[in-house]
Formats: structure tokens, C-alpha cells, sequence
């Protein structure tokens, strides 16, 4: 079955769709032994040779890790202003694995990674709903109402959140601050700190601590593990495989 070659990159796992297409705009991909560089271009993985950077691509074994991101540390394998990425903590791994979704530089917690391009597109997909909870330290003694309005959602500048599950942790009333965790299903850029924003109390710490039925539990920062037969079951039947 033809399929387009960045999606074939992605099933490989050389990279996320996203990077395979700027690998591909690159020229650093030959099919057959002649470079491409449009996006458009389909083949059937079956019947064609593959190589990036001169390297036969080859259908790696599946790999499926939870890794405990840092903040400091951009959800990209490279970055042109040489800060710490992921690529740094996974370099001595035998397979080639990409993050699935991104957590912002000031974000830490949990992030999947793996090389199976399949199961990354479905956990993405908007229409699969799959939730993602975050511990969310803001300044200030937020009341109820306030709350209830991440429950309801809010209105951001690109069209109003969907409803949250917001759970109240604690209230410091010595420090000032307010904890509480929040779920959420949707995947926009930056979605939480501007729902924070946009009641009046911004993020001071913000970390994810569960990605559909995954919990992140005894990881240190800048660790990770393979997922187990029941987590990466319990993971495909929330992506909907």
C-alpha cells in the first residue's frame, strides 16, 4: 500500500511526522537511490529502498518508554539555540524514539516516547479524547467560582476550552499558593497556563502526571523506563487501536 513518505519515516521510527517532513525538505532522504523532497510523494515501503543521511531505514523493533521531562528541556531532538532537548537523555538508547505531543520548556512530567508512528498519530488525534492530567501550583487562595470556571471552560483567544475535571489539592494559606490538579483532552499549545491566565491566578509550577491510563510514579527527573505489557494494552485501548 502507497503511503506518503513522511508517514513511512514515521512508522519507522526515524522521527515524528512533523521532523520527518523537515528531514525530507532537507534532501536528506533518497528513495531508490535518488533524492526527494516533496512532501506529497507516496510509495509502498514494501517495494521501494528507503535511506536518510545514506542509512537504510529498517522497521526497528517497537519501543515504548515514560520519560520523566525536566523543566529546562525543549520536547524536540534538536534545538537551534542548543538547549537541553530530549535527544540529550535518549542518545545511548538502542532504538530511535520521538516524544508523542510536547510539554513547553517551563513544563515538566510525564512524556511518552517511542518509534511507533501509528500509535503516536492516535493519541493525538482530537477526536480520541484522550486525557492528560496536570499538578498545577498557582500563587493566591483561588476561590470556588474561579474553579468552576476551568470546570465550565474558558474562552481563549483561538475559542473557548473544553470542560476540565478540576480537583482541589490544598490551599497554603502560610505561602499564599493554591494546588490543585486539572484533566484536560484537548492539545493546545500552552492550554493550561493560559486557562490559568485567563481566571486571573497565572501557573507558578506546572507538571503532567498522567497521560491517558499511564501515571508517572516512582521516575526521577531525566529518567525513564519501558511501559509494561498492561500500560501499553491499557495505552492502545485509550488511543483507540
Amino acid at each position: 500500500m502507497e503511503e506518503r513518505l513522511q508517514k513511512i519515516l514515521a512508522a519507522a521510527g526515524v522521527a515524528s511526522r512533523r521532523e520527518a517532513e523537515k528531514i525530507i525538505t532537507a534532501g536528506r532522504v533518497r528513495v531508490n537511490g535518488k533524492v526527494v523532497t516533496e512532501l506529497g510523494c507516496k510509495f509502498d515501503a514494501d517495494k521501494v529502498r528507503i535511506s536518510v543521511d545514506g542509512k537504510p531505514i529498517a522497521q526497528e523493533a517497537k519501543a515504548y518508554y515514560m520519560f520523566y521531562k525536566p523543566r529546562g528541556v525543549v520536547t524536540t531532538m534538536s534545538d537551534p539555540q542548543n538547549r537541553r532537548s530530549i535527544a540529550d537523555f535518549v542518545q545511548n538508547l538502542p532504538e530511535r524514539v520521538f516524544p508523542v505531543g510536547r510539554l513547553d520548556f517551563n513544563t515538566e512530567g510525564l512524556l511518552l516516547l517511542t518509534n511507533d508512528g501509528a500509535l503516536a498519530q492516535a493519541l493525538m488525534h482530537p477526536s480520541h479524547e484522550v486525557n492528560k492530567t496536570y499538578f498545577v501550583k498557582v500563587p493566591g487562595i483561588v476561590p470556588q467560582e474561579k474553579l468552576d470556571q476551568l470546570r465550565l471552560g474558558v474562552k481563549l483567544e483561538d475559542g473557548p476550552t473544553a470542560p476540565a475535571i478540576v480537583n482541589l489539592r490544598d490551599y497554603d494559606h502560610e505561602r499564599g499558593f493554591t494546588l490543585f490538579d486539572i484533566t484536560i483532552h484537548e492539545g493546545r499549545n500552552r492550554q493550561i497556563r493560559r486557562m490559568c491566565d485567563a481566571i486571573g491566578f497565572p501557573v507558578r509550577d506546572l507538571k503532567r502526571i498522567k497521560l491517558g491510563p499511564l501515571q508517572l510514579q516512582n521516575l526521577g527527573r531525566g529518567k525513564f523506563r519501558s511501559l509494561s505489557e498492561q500500560e501499553l494494552s491499557q495505552l492502545r485501548k485509550a488511543a483507540k487501536l
